[in-house]
């Protein structure tokens, strides 16, 4: 990281002032290697996880391409977050990235690959429809701190925001506001299905901690009544009652139980981490420090969110 490129990453606007958090970056401490069928392309892939040096950030590593967990890359697509860049598209990372903005994973290779080597069109594995498999596997090989090729750390920045944000479509929103620490508070509203109807989430302090107890294991989840729509949409080739939970309109929930009353909105909280991460530069936090208050949010206003806190809308 140059000089310049540092100091443009993290120049501070009217919305927003970056700070040091107090600790170093960090990444694994060994590789990690899951394989694992894609929810919407229905292919196998295996993904592997390696350390990486310090400002590095995290990326996805499909030689010579690389592309970086950045906003920059994202792609609005239906149903999942999909990084895009030179004809390769990499669908459905935000469990992934989830996982490890949440469990402060700040610098990491990623490689995925699937049978066809010349196949340009990836998914990330769902197992469950939850991030606990990424979250498992991270503590298990355990982390360490991100190092130069000369043995030197550097510390882990974050953007605090300075005013209220806001973006909108419809009646759906995602705000921030100015606040000493991270605290997310989201509500969804699917009253035509009665077993799911309003809920809101709410999270005070968010550590890795209450991450893994509290958000990582919150599965994605479908109405029955427009799985059909969706599978003819080419969607959801890999999908099952066993990757996620679906709930009809009429009959309730197909495949229970859940592994919490409001499961569905803390799965949201979950791709809201996954998404914001996209703001993250050069092994810096994504999440910015703030009270964010979502409410019937999608992939494709999460993206609107961070890029308003990028300045590009």
């Amino acid at each position: 990281m140059t000089v310049s490129s540092a100091l443009n990453a993290f120049k501070s606007s009217k919305s927003i002032v970056w700070k040091s958090t107090g600790r170093l970056q960090q990444t694994i401490a060994g590789c990690i290697e899951r394989k694992g069928k894609g929810l919407h392309s229905g292919k196998v892939s295996t993904v592997k996880l390696w350390p990486e040096l310090v400002s590095k950030g995290r990326y996805f590593d499909f030689q010579p391409n690389v592309i970086r967990a950045s906003i920059e890359f994202a792609e609005e697509s239906p149903l999942c977050t999909t990084l895009c860049k030179d004809g390769i598209k990499i669908r459905t990372v935000e469990h992934l990235l989830s996982a490890l903005e949440a469990m402060e994973v700040d610098n990491c290779r990623i490689e995925i690959k699937n049978s066809d080597p010349e196949d340009c069109d990836l998914e990330v594995p769902i197992f469950d429809g939850s991030a606990s498999e990424w979250v498992e596997a991270i503590e298990q090989v355990g982390l360490k701190e991100a190092t130069d090729r000369c043995g030197n750390c550097c510390e882990k920045m974050a953007a605090y925001v300075n005013e209220p944000v806001h973006v909108w479509r419809n009646d759906s929103f995602v705000a921030a506001f100015p606040s000493p620490e991270i605290c997310i508070t989201y509500g969804i509203d699917f009253r035509q299905v009665q077993a799911i109807g309003c809920q809101w989430f709410s999270v005070t302090s968010l550590d890795n901690s209450f991450y893994s107890k509290h958000i990582a294991l919150s599965r994605t989840f479908c109405i029955y009544e427009e799985v059909e729509r969706m599978r003819n949409a080419g969607l959801i080739k890999g999908g099952g009652l066993e990757n996620a939970l679906v709930c009809s309109a009429s009959k309730g929930w197909l495949n229970p139980p859940l592994r919490f009353p409001d499961e569905p909105c803390r799965h949201k909280v979950l791709d809201l981490i996954g998404d914001a991460s996209l703001f993250a530069r050069f092994g810096s936090q994504g999440f910015p420090v703030a009270h964010i208050v979502a409410y019937k949010g999608s992939h494709a206003l999460h993206y609107d969110f961070v890029r308003r806190l990028s300045g590009i809308i």
